[in-house]
C-alpha cells in the first residue's frame, strides 16, 4: 500500500453511504433511492476498471436496495482528488474530496503548510436538477443555467434570501495554508480569487508542478489545484471568490460564489476588502494560468512522457442537431466526438468485453474526422451527427497522442475533457486548427504538465499523450455535465497483455446487474 486516504473516513451517498478503508481500498456503498455509481474521479484503477464508476461503461447503476462494494488499490498515487456520482446528473450533489498523503517519511516538495484546507466549489440549482435535463432533454433545446455557484457548499450572501451567510476561512497571522481546490461544478469551468493575497501553486490534479505565483486560479470541472497561501496582511477580512468562465456565446451566468478569509484577532466591527472577479470571457487570465503549468520533473518525480508515439489520433469536439420529432423545434442539441455521438448500450461496456457479449458495442471508432473541413472556420451546412456506441481499441503499451479539436458548430466552445484510467500529458495548446507539421514541432516533451482533465480552449485545440498499461475500457468525455448527457464522449479499449499482471481482474460477486 503506497499510500492512504485522508478525506475522512465516512462520506455520504444522497441517500447511502459510502465507507472508505485505509487498506486495499474499499467503498461500501448502499443506496436507498435512485439509480446510483460513484466515481473516484484521478484514481487511476489499475487493473481494477470494475471499480471505476462511470454507469453502463464500467458497471451497471447500483440499484435501489442494493449495494456494492469499490475494491481497488491507489498505487503510487498522492494528492488531491474527488469522488462523485457517474450517472445522470447526481454529481451537482453526489460528490466530495479524496485527500491521498504522502508515504511515511515522504515530505511535499515545498515548505509544510501549518494547515491543509479542502475547498469544494460547485454548483446549485432551485429545482431538482434530473427534472432540469429531463425538460431540456424533451424540448431539444439546453438546459437552464444553474442558480448559483457554491464555496464549501454555501452560495454567499444572495439579495433577497435574508441569513445566508458564506463559508469563512479562519487564519492565523504569519502561518501558510494549502487550499485543496476541487471544481465540482457540472457545467462551468472557474476562476478562483482572493482579496489582496497570491497563490502560489504546487500541485494539479495530484501531481506536483513547478511551483509559480498567481492572484488568479483557473480550474474546469473535475480538476483539482493544491495552492500554498500565505498570511502576511496581519489583519483583516478578505473577500473570497469564485466565478465563471466562458469565453464563446454560449449564454452563461455572471453570478459569483463569496466566502470570507478572516485573520484571528480581526475586530468585529472590521468590514471586508473585496476583489473583483475577472470578466467572465478574461481570455487572457485564463491563458496566463494555463501557460504557467509545468511538471517538476524531478529525480524524485520525473516527467515520463512517451517520445515517440503507435496511435496519432485527431478528435473533432463539436456540437449537432439531429431530427426529433416530439421537440419544440423539430430537433434535438447533440455532441459529439468525430461526429460520433455516443448511444448509452443497455450494459456495460467492460462486463460485454470481458465475457465477449457481441452486438453491445464496435471497435471502429474512428481516429480521425470522418470529413476533413475548416474545423475553426467556416462550417457544414448539415449539422447531424452518427449515433452509435463505438470504442477504440489500443494494445497493451502502446503509445498514443491525441489531438483535441474545438469546432464551430453552433458555436465555439472551450471543453473540459477528461480520461479515466489514465494521466496524460499536455504536450501543447493553441488557437485555430491544429497544423501537424507545425504545431508538433512546439510540443513540450521535457516537462509538460501531467493531468487527468484538460480544457480545450475555445475555437483551438490541445495535444495530449498516455501510454496505455492499464487493460480495461476507459472513458473520454466532456465534463461539463450537459455536454456528456449528449453524447460528447467515447472510449478506450484496451487489450491485456502478456501474463496476469498484464491483465484485467475478473469482476467482484457483487457487481451490479442491469
Amino acid at each position: 500500500m503506497d499510500s492512504s486516504v485522508a478525506a475522512g473516513d465516512l462520506f455520504i451517498v444522497a441517500g447511502g453511504n459510502c465507507r472508505m478503508q485505509n487498506s486495499s481500498l474499499q467503498v461500501q456503498c448502499s443506496n436507498d433511492d435512485d439509480d446510483k455509481t460513484v466515481f473516484k474521479h484521478g484514481i487511476k484503477q489499475f487493473r481494477t476498471g470494475w471499480a471505476d464508476g462511470p454507469a453502463y461503461v464500467t458497471q451497471c447503476p447500483i440499484q435501489p436496495g442494493q449495494s456494492y462494494v469499490y475494491n481497488f488499490t491507489v498505487n503510487g498515487q498522492r494528492g488531491t482528488l474527488l469522488w462523485h456520482a457517474h450517472i445522470l446528473w447526481l454529481r451537482v450533489t453526489v460528490h466530495g474530496a479524496i485527500v491521498i498523503i504522502p508515504k511515511l517519511g515522504l515530505p511535499y516538495p515545498f515548505p509544510k503548510p501549518h494547515k491543509e484546507v479542502v475547498v469544494l466549489l460547485g454548483e446549485w440549482w432551485k429545482l431538482d436538477v434530473e427534472a432540469v435535463i429531463d425538460a431540456a432533454m424533451e424540448s431539444g433545446l439546453a438546459p437552464d443555467v444553474s442558480d448559483a455557484y457554491t464555496i464549501n457548499g454555501h452560495p454567499g450572501l444572495i439579495s433577497n434570501c435574508l441569513g445566508q451567510g458564506g463559508f469563512n476561512l479562519d487564519v492565523e497571522p504569519g502561518k501558510t495554508y494549502m487550499l485543496r481546490i476541487i471544481n465540482a461544478a457540472l457545467n462551468e469551468e472557474l476562476f478562483f480569487k482572493i482579496a489582496g493575497h497570491k497563490f502560489t501553486v504546487v500541485e494539479v490534479d495530484a501531481v506536483y508542478v513547478k511551483p509559480f505565483i498567481t492572484d488568479t486560479i483557473l480550474i474546469a470541472p473535475g480538476q483539482t489545484t493544491n495552492a500554498l497561501l500565505t498570511m502576511d496582511l496581519g489583519t483583516g477580512n478578505y473577500l473570497v471568490a469564485a466565478s465563471p468562465f466562458m469565453d464563446s456565446p454560449i449564454m452563461v451566468d455572471n453570478k459569483t460564489a463569496i466566502a470570507t478569509l478572516h485573520y484571528t484577532g480581526t475586530l468585529a466591527s472590521t468590514g471586508t476588502v473585496l476583489t473583483i472577479p475577472p470578466p467572465r470571457n478574461a481570455t487572457p487570465v485564463a491563458n496566463k494560468f494555463t501557460d504557467s503549468l509545468r511538471s517538476l520533473n524531478s529525480k524524485t518525480y520525473p516527467c515520463r512522457v512517451p517520445l515517440n508515439v503507435d496511435h496519432s489520433l485527431l478528435f473533432t469536439i463539436s456540437l449537432g442537431l439531429n431530427p426529433c420529432a416530439t421537440c419544440r423545434n423539430g430537433y434535438r442539441v447533440v455532441a459529439d466526438i468525430n461526429n460520433v455521438t455516443f448511444a448509452t448500450p443497455d450494459i456495460s461496456l467492460l462486463n460485454s468485453h470481458f465475457f465477449n457479449i457481441t452486438g453491445v458495442f464496435t471497435d471502429d471508432f474512428p481516429g480521425n474526422p470522418p470529413t476533413p473541413y475548416n474545423y475553426t472556420g467556416k462550417q457544414p451546412v448539415n449539422l447531424s451527427t452518427m449515433i452509435g456506441t463505438r470504442v477504440y481499441r489500443l494494445g497493451y503499451n502502446s503509445r498514443v497522442q491525441v489531438v483535441l479539436q474545438d469546432t464551430g458548430m453552433i458555436a465555439l466552445e472551450n471543453h473540459p475533457i477528461h480520461l479515466h484510467g489514465f494521466n496524460f500529458f499536455v504536450l501543447g495548446r493553441g488557437l485555430g486548427n491544429f497544423n501537424p507539421e507545425e504545431d508538433s514541432k512546439k510540443f513540450n516533451l521535457v516537462d509538460p504538465v501531467e493531468r487527468n482533465t484538460v480544457q480545450v480552449p475555445s475555437g483551438g485545440w490541445v495535444a495530449i499523450r498516455f501510454t496505455a498499461d492499464n487493460p480495461g475500457v476507459w472513458f473520454l468525455h466532456c465534463h461539463l455535465e450537459v455536454h456528456t448527457t449528449w453524447g460528447l464522449k467515447m472510449a478506450f479499449l484496451v487489450d491485456n497483455g502478456e501474463g496476469p499482471n498484464e491483465s484485467l481482474l475478473p469482476p467482484p460477486n457483487d457487481l451490479p446487474k442491469c
